[in-house]
């Protein structure tokens, strides 16, 4: 059985629970999907850290050739 046709069989699972039994899966469900929440962290690598260096050496001598993310 794929994953997808395994979400789908759980969603109609959920869409059928009865709303008094809600309160009792949340918590199951949030801990079983706990681990996918939790992003791996990887340290930056000599060279991706030497480059990070040398773009806030950049802003700092110009911060007007940088564009802000949000307008």
């Amino acid at each position: 059985m794929t994953a997808t046709i395994s979400r789908k069989e759980l969603h109609t699972m959920i869409d059928t629970i009865p709303d008094h039994s809600i309160p009792v899966i949340i918590p199951i469900l949030s801990y079983l999907s706990n681990d996918y929440w939790k992003p791996v962290i990887e340290y930056a690598t000599p060279e991706e850290a030497a480059m990070i260096d040398e773009r806030m050496q950049d802003y700092e001598n110009d911060p007007s050739s940088f564009s802000p993310l949000k307008y």
